[in-house]
């Protein structure tokens, strides 16, 4: 049976509640957000905060939020819900919605398998009546939610378009988690044993199948140009994947590109360099012209690799501006989620204090120069 807008809620069968009362069920005339999440997940646990808030905000108009952690990664029961519980204690001490805990797979087989629903967070409204309101990202529940809670969302022509797209991206998305999967059981052993033809074997089987899957595509260039070092086929797959991220004019795609080309952590002095700037000149221009989201993490990894380009091209000035500019808006306006904050920033204050060739902190994060490499005495602003 499929689960969608307009269908009976499913029911709430978990194993334990580690905050709040038990459910038993949802009850006629209030709202509720049911919220598929886990600890180890990044998007999820940025999503948290937001949550509090939804629940602070509509409480008074009947709304209860219910996290349902049913992913966690453990390998029993009881050592999945310690970690969970510690979990809660460190990081959410006061949370002000349940947290129901489920190991057994019943609650994925009730509501995340029957709605299609790939990954985590997933959202799940369920309205007045007991009925699907809206399922998708968190992130859309602020758009979606007072409309729901106005009673105008379920009759609306956009409710129905955006069930049935998110239908069928999903359905998308899960048929190319069955193709995919067995390419990647063949490419992670290979590059944990850096066996680069076996993985890029494996890549090119994979690109076979889906030739425009993103990942795919920048490990392919990856292990051209930095792995195998085989230019006379890397160059002309880099050309094209630079070519494709900026026709697609997507931040993702063009982030991953100049990663390649200007990332501080690769090696890329074996790279024609001409080639390499020029590249690397369209890309930051195109970058640089995009507005992503608040706290969109492929920012941060751009404005990182961009900073670089400009650096290295002679323009001290600008990479100090973009990586100061970076570090401003971990915070602002949308904090960064720790577990990326731990692994990134110190990133980015490396990368200041190397372009400023003295010690650099932000926050509990310092860093000394590393290099005493000195930009080209040509300059492009």
């Amino acid at each position: 049976m499929v689960l969608r807008m307009e269908s009976l809620a499913p029911p709430i069968k978990v194993q334990s509640w580690p905050r709040g009362q038990p459910l038993k069920s949802f009850q006629s005339g209030k709202m509720y957000i049911v919220e598929f999440w886990a600890t180890w997940c990044g998007p999820c646990v940025e999503a948290m905060p937001h949550l509090v808030q939804l629940q602070e905000q509509y409480r008074d108009r009947g709304l209860e939020v219910v996290g349902v952690a049913a992913s966690e990664r453990a390998p029993t029961a009881k050592e999945a819900r310690t970690n969970l519980d510690a979990w809660l204690a460190e990081k959410f001490p006061k949370l002000n919605y349940r947290i129901a805990f489920d190991y057994s797979g019943e609650m994925d087989k009730l509501w995340m398998e029957p709605s299609f629903s790939c990954g985590i967070p997933t959202s799940f409204v369920v309205d007045r009546d007991g009925r699907i309101a809206f399922i998708g990202h968190p992130r859309q529940l602020d758009g979606v939610l007072p409309k729901v809670l106005d009673g105008i969302w379920r009759t609306s022509d956009q409710a129905k378009a955006a069930d049935a797209n998110r239908i069928e991206a999903d359905k998308r998305l899960a048929r190319e988690i069955a193709v995919i999967g067995p390419i990647y059981d063949k490419l992670r052993p290979a590059m944990e044993a850096e066996d680069w033809k076996t993985a890029f074997s494996a890549v090119e089987e994979g690109l076979g199948l889906m030739p425009n899957r993103m990942d795919l595509r920048q490990l392919h260039v990856n292990l051209l140009l930095h792995k195998m070092r085989d230019m006379r086929t890397g160059l002309p797959a880099m050309r094209q994947l630079v070519r494709d991220a900026i026709d697609q004019k997507s931040q993702e795609w063009m982030t991953v590109a100049i990663s390649e080309l200007f990332d501080p952590a690769i090696d890329t002095s074996h790279l024609p360099r001409a080639e390499r700037f020029a590249m690397g000149k369209e890309l930051s221009e195109q970058i640089l012209a995009l507005k992503p989201p608040p706290g969109d993490y492929y920012k941060f990894r751009a404005c990182e690799a961009v900073a670089q380009y400009y650096y290295e091209s002679g323009n001290k000035e600008r990479a100090i501006e973009l990586i100061e500019l970076a570090l401003k808006s971990v915070e602002d306006p949308h904090p960064m989620q720790e577990k990326r904050k731990q692994a990134y920033v110190p990133r980015l204050v490396q990368a200041l204090a190397n372009y400023n060739g003295e010690k650099a902190c932000y926050g509990e994060f310092c860093s000394a120069p590393q290099t005493k490499q000195s930009p080209e005495s040509r300059t492009e602003k």
